[in-house]
């Protein structure tokens, strides 16, 4: 198997430090050792090295120049240095050039190991983010709509052929969704991207304020009219206009809708006379069936045709579960920066509980129940007594993942041969995976975290010495 644990390169100049470092640090690492910056870097292009903890002074040789050295290379590593208390301008210096953090002699050990766990924990936190960052703004360009899933990807491209197009367009589904997103954005990759992207949410609204909002009123035209307002069409002139809930929009409206949006591009205020035109593209959004509502009467069939040029249907959470950790990961992010907490991950039984719940309120419920999660955590981990009250029962009521998985290899599932299922499973997709953790973790449905404590707890098992006696009976 693959090791899994992180790289930590040692370099000092006296031997006895060297050994002692690693003899501190091997039970949780992969050390090598180097005594000057030549056999270093050797170890450094021979392996990704996660960690670098180099003395100041090696013989005749600057740390300094190592500390460069490794911090110019593909794939940099995190940097400590170590110095004697005379030489901290010099290490704070190479805080600035790069390194990450540097510890004096004589080396408190204990800080040393709590230095690097840090130093590790924070490099991880920034891989991550950057490849969130990455996934989000290169891979797809599309604002925050995250995930790597068939469905999605089918949005997506739909989204970006019609974007830069002048074609209305009609997104469907559930909600919670992400329509609004998906109109972001189409406007933001349009033409019109300079200009305004105004919202109207027509469930919220009366008919007769409904009409004011798109249209705008003169003063006097209704009891509480007291001076003109510009509608939402003229206040997105030249650019992008979403009308949210599209089917609550009653018939009086619809008539005046379809004239804005037809060639004719015209409308009046209400109260008012004078034609008004405007340039405006317009993206609708419903959770209703419009073609049911059509043949019910309920809604104008030329309209319809009108907003239905191109058509986008969002897919619900549970059509696209293998996005659930990619969305769960960018919302970790986000509320534990905005409730200043550090909640990195949940435990395999709470993400469980998230991959077998069905979602009614998709993603939109998914992102309230991990500020739930956060806010309530009160350690690194999200459990599932910290998720709502619907996902714990979800939790209650799902069977261990050892149990379904010990039915996929075929064996009888008990308490007792859980370990041993799990175990397979992992050593299943690391095989698959080349032995890469991170893609072996997601194929498990569990954070890259999880795995490699699993995986170490595996390791351990198999270096303990065989035990004698009977067994108790498993109950």
């Amino acid at each position: 198997m693959n090791s899994i644990q992180p790289i930590i390169l040692i370099v000092d100049d006296e031997k006895h430090t060297r050994d002692g470092l690693r003899r501190l640090l091997e039970n949780d690492y992969d050390v090598y050792v180097a005594g000057d910056i030549a056999s270093a870097m050797n170890v450094l292009e021979r392996e990704h090295v996660d960690l670098v903890l180099t003395d100041l002074r090696l013989g005749g040789e600057d740390g300094m120049q190592l500390i460069d050295r490794a911090l110019k290379m593909p794939q940099p590593p995190t940097c400590i240095m170590m110095t004697a208390y005379g030489s901290v301008d010099t290490a704070v210096e190479a805080m600035k050039r790069g390194a990450y953090d540097f510890v004096t002699k004589p080396l408190n050990l204990d800080k040393v190991e709590m230095l690097i766990a840090r130093a590790l924990r924070d490099s991880k936190l920034e891989q991550e983010n950057q490849s969130l960052r990455q996934q989000v703004d290169e891979r797809y360009g599309l604002e925050n709509m995250i995930g790597d899933s068939p469905a999605l990807h089918e949005v997506l491209d739909t989204i970006r052929q019609v974007a830069p197009s002048s074609a209305n367009v009609l997104i469907e589904g559930e909600s919670g969704t992400g329509k609004e997103l998906a109109a972001h954005a189409i406007h933001n990759l349009s033409r019109r991207n300079k200009a305004k992207f105004v919202t109207v949410h027509s469930a919220a609204l009366s008919p007769t304020l409904l009409e004011s909002e798109l249209f705008g009123h003169e003063k006097g035209a209704f009891t509480g009219a007291h001076e003109r307002r510009i509608g939402r069409f003229e206040q997105a002139n030249g650019g992008t206009i979403f009308l949210d809930e599209v089917g609550e929009i009653p018939p009086a409206t619809q008539v005046k809708l379809l004239r804005v949006i037809s060639e004719e591009r015209a409308f009046e205020r209400v109260g008012g006379n004078q034609t008004l035109r405007a340039d405006v593209r317009l993206i609708a959004a419903t959770n209703k069936n419009l073609e049911q509502l059509v043949k019910e009467g309920k809604f104008r069939d030329d309209l319809y045709f009108r907003l239905n040029v191109v058509r986008i249907i969002m897919p619900p959470l549970r059509e696209r579960k293998d996005d659930i950790p990619l969305l769960v990961r960018a919302f970790l992010r986000q509320f534990s920066k905005a409730n200043n907490k550090e909640v990195l991950d949940l435990t395999s039984e709470a993400m469980n509980a998230l991959l077998t719940y069905h979602w009614p309120g998709n993603v939109r419920e998914l992102r309230t129940a991990i500020e739930h999660g956060v806010v309530m955590a009160t350690g690194p981990k999200i459990t599932p007594r910290d998720l709502p009250s619907a996902l714990r029962q979800a939790a209650g009521a799902t069977l261990p993942r050892g149990i379904s998985a010990a039915k996929a290899f075929g064996e009888k599932a008990s308490p007792l041969d859980l370990h041993e299922t799990e175990r397979k499973l992992i050593l299943q997709a690391l095989a698959t995976t080349n032995g890469n953790v991170t893609a072996a973790a997601k194929k498990l449905g569990i954070s890259r975290r999880t795995l490699h404590r699993k995986i170490n707890e595996m390791n351990a098992k198999e270096k303990e010495p065989a035990k004698t006696g009977h067994a108790s009976n498993a109950g």
